[in-house]
């Protein structure tokens, strides 16, 4: 619930403030021209570590090999993608650290504790009392 609060009324303020205080330091069309550009760099981006996201997955299965690493890169590209593709530049750091192979292996290991944690509440069975 925590997570809530912070991503619908703390990220959008703080967006907003960013905005505010680019259109203030480089103008108002530069401001809107680099949230398209980051937009279409994103677009592009994502589908670029997508594709090398499903190769890894296929190349694991073809050795026998549970694509584990493959899944995580792929949770992290999607929500990276989908930052990216959100008008803001918070969202665009977090989004462009989430698509860079480089930043993503530090937070692979939070992502996939975080899972595990959420496997071991039960949260995404249903068990039947």
């Amino acid at each position: 619930m925590r997570w809530m609060v912070a991503f619908f009324i703390i990220v959008p303020a703080l967006e907003i403030a960013l905005f505010v205080l680019s259109g203030q330091l480089i103008g108002v069309w530069p401001t809107v021209a680099l949230i398209v550009l980051t937009g279409v760099l994103g677009a592009w981006l994502a589908k670029r570590q997508g594709v090398a996201v499903i190769e890894a997955a296929k190349r694991d299965m073809m050795y026998g090999r549970l694509p584990s690493g493959a899944v995580l890169d792929g949770v992290c590209v999607l929500a990276g993608g989908l930052l990216l593709l959100t008008p803001g530049f918070f969202t665009d750091i977090i989004g462009l650290f989430l698509l860079l192979p480089v930043t993503r292996m530090f937070v692979k290991p939070l992502i996939a504790r975080w899972l595990k944690s959420l496997f071991e509440a039960n949260v995404f069975f249903y068990t039947k009392k």
